[in-house]
């Protein structure tokens, strides 16, 4: 979907812009566009090279398993369904540790694997657990106490405090954050609360959808 959202943008684009004689301001924009890419990654490298080493370091320190430790009764509860000792919790674990550095690029690896092993405990494979809407709703919001991505994004482009977003960035993704397991945790009561015959049987039954007909 979002490819083909992206495309049609870029069919209007030209279309509109042959429709104004402007073609070349299309190719212009295009070039301008990949030039900014490529010196963006060049000054995003140093910065997440950095990160990434001091992560190592942090893991190798013990420091990460320190904070997942932490971080431990928090995964449990949002994700009481998942056994204990689970792999699948390991991986949240390190996954929201990287999220909370700000390291995105880090964080996405650990997310597949956690996604993977939660795979494993569905029993309906075509239909997401409760626990997997968990975690992408936490992913998407995720509290980043260090917007590391962002700050370096901002040194690119020269700003005179590249680090004067850090206040602002935690207590937006606090909100975002509340939010997003308040939304969990309403709909997962809600799921709950229906009469077994609305939530036993297929996934569509589950959620609340009649099952197909043979």
């Amino acid at each position: 979907m979002v490819n083909a959202i992206w495309m049609f943008m870029l069919l209007v684009g030209f279309i509109a812009a042959a429709a104004q004689g402007r073609i070349e301001a299309v190719t212009e924009a295009v070039f301008d566009g990949a030039k900014t890419g490529v010196t963006v990654s060049f000054g995003l490298i140093s910065v997440m090279v950095f990160w990434l080493g001091m992560m190592r370091i942090a893991e190798d320190g013990g420091l990460l398993a320190k904070i997942a430790k932490a971080l431990g009764p928090i995964v449990r509860f949002l994700f009481p369904d998942v056994p204990p000792n689970h792999p699948a919790l390991g991986y949240i674990m390190s996954n929201m540790s990287a999220n909370l550095l700000g390291l995105g690029n880090a964080a996405t690896p650990m997310g597949i694997r956690a996604m993977q092993e939660l795979q494993k405990l569905n029993p309906d494979k075509e239909t997401a657990t409760p626990a997997m809407c968990t975690l992408l709703a936490i992913n998407t919001s995720s509290i980043t106490l260090i917007p590391t991505t962002l700050i370096a994004i901002r040194m690119n482009f020269g700003s005179a405090n590249p680090a004067e977003i850090v206040g602002t960035t935690l207590l937006a993704t606090m909100v975002a954050t509340i939010a997003a397991i308040a939304a969990d945790r309403w709909y997962r009561n809600r799921a709950s609360a229906r009469p077994p015959s609305q939530t036993a049987g297929s996934g569509r039954a589950g959620l609340g959808v009649p099952p197909m007909p043979d």
